[in-house]
This record gives C-alpha cells, structure tokens and sequence, in this order.
C-alpha cells in the first residue's frame, strides 16, 4: 500500500497537484529496514543542500523529517521511502511530501548490459525532478536491446548512470569516476565502508576510451549496493561479478542508523 503524506497530514490534492505538474524540486530515496535507514544522515545533508539551491530564502528544518518519515510509516518497520522538497505557490517557502511504499526486494540482481550516451543532467549535482531526459535516455537504450544507460559528458567523460553510480575495478582499486554528478548516498556510504574495510578504493575522472582496460563494472544506488554490468557498449568486465562481492560485503558492514 502507498501512502502520501505533506508535512505530517494526508495529501491535499492541492499539492498533488502542485507536484505532479510543477516539475519544480527535490528528493531523495532510501530503504527501510526495521526502522532503520542506511546514511540517514546524508540523506538529511541531501536535502538540505538540495533545498539551499533551488529554495534560496526557503527555511528549512531537516532535523524534523526522520518523523515526518516515521508518521507516514505509521508502524511499518520495512519500505520504501521518497522524501520530496517541493515549492509554495510563491515560492517563498516549501512542503515536505513523504511517500511510503512497499519494499524494493533484497535479493541479487542480474547483470546488465549498459549503452553510453552523451547526456548531461540539469544541476547534476541536484537530485530534482526534472526527469524527463535521463527517462527517454533510459527507455531509448532498452528499445535498443540494452538493460541500461551511462551518461558520457564532454570528452566522453563517464559522468553516472541512469539512476545510479558507476563503479569500477582496474585490477587493483574500486575506482569511482570524478565529475559532475550525483553524489549517491549508496556510493557515499559504501567508499566509507571499503576504507575501514581497508579495500583500495580511488576516485578519478575516467574517459569512455578508458573502459577498455578497467576489469569491472558495477551500480549502486538505494536498491542495490552493486549490481554487476557486463558490458558498456562493445567493452566487456570479465570480474564484474568479483567487484559485486567485494561492494555487498561492505554493505553488509553498514550500521543502519534509526529514523
């Protein structure tokens, strides 16, 4: 069952509508598991930062959303949770909407095979709502018979994926890419992990020309810490599945910290 709430109380249609037709803010995803979520607290920067870029002079109290997340839950110990910031009709203060929904399955996922594509999000930096182009780019690369799309900024620089982080392995390193991106919360947590772990693990700008000797390839996101990618175009990983492993290992490693 999906329930929606703003700021504490059931959803107005007002503001459903104001969302649905708006395409004006930002959010975040996370998973709960027994009350818990993995990186709250970098989900709460998220917003915050979030809200400081596109809402300016807007007030924001982001101390205050674990229980505006916790009454949506209404005693749900396992969902899935999206937290959106969106605008007032003056755009001169916001609405938290809280949508709480069943829980993304904890089970492994199949490898992919990915198409790379130039394409750069807005405010790359900003998880927003304007979704329209990574969406097409998404449903464009499944038409052509892949699983998935890597977004490829100037130069052919590997910038992120559809609604992921890449990762990759070189033989050595878990190597992330440097550029303007998404600074997924999975991605965040698990490089903090992989350091106590004491797994190699470097972040550095990686051009498409460089795929071809990389070993590994993976994505992370709040569904699933490393999902193996077997291919990015023509370039295959022969030990994508090894740099899975190694990513759910320190997952496994997380605290889950309570809402």
């Amino acid at each position: 069952m999906t329930v929606v709430e703003i700021n504490g109380s059931p959803a107005g249609l007002e503001v459903v509508h104001r969302a649905a037709t708006w395409n004006y803010g930002h959010y975040t995803s996370m998973q709960v598991r027994g009350g818990a979520v993995a990186g709250l607290s970098l989900h709460l920067a998220r917003l915050r930062d979030g809200t400081a870029t596109l809402f300016p002079s807007a007030a924001f109290d982001s101390a205050a959303v674990p229980s505006l997340i916790g009454h949506a839950l209404s005693g749900r110990r396992d969902a899935s949770v999206r937290v959106a910031v969106l605008p007032h009709q003056d755009f001169e203060g916001t609405d938290v909407m809280v949508s709480v929904s069943d829980p993304v399955p904890d089970g492994d996922r199949p490898p992919l095979r990915v198409r790379s594509v130039a394409y750069r999000r807005e405010l790359p930096h900003v998880k927003h709502m304007a979704t329209m182009g990574l969406t097409y780019q998404a449903l464009a690369a499944r038409a052509a018979g892949f699983d998935d799309v890597l977004f490829l900024g100037d130069g052919g620089l590997v910038l992120e994926g559809s609604v992921w982080n890449a990762v990759f392995f070189d033989g050595e390193a878990v190597v992330w890419p440097q550029a303007p991106m998404l600074a997924g919360i999975t991605m965040q947590v698990l490089r903090s992990r992989l350091d106590a772990l004491g797994v190699p693990s470097v972040s550095r700008p990686i051009l498409a020309g460089d795929l071809a000797g990389l070993r590994g390839a993976a994505t992370t996101n709040s569904h699933y810490p490393g999902q193996p990618i077997t291919s990015i175009d023509d370039v295959a990983f022969g030990e994508s599945e090894e740099l899975s492993a190694v990513l759910r290992r320190a997952w496994k490693s997380v605290t889950w910290e309570p809402l």
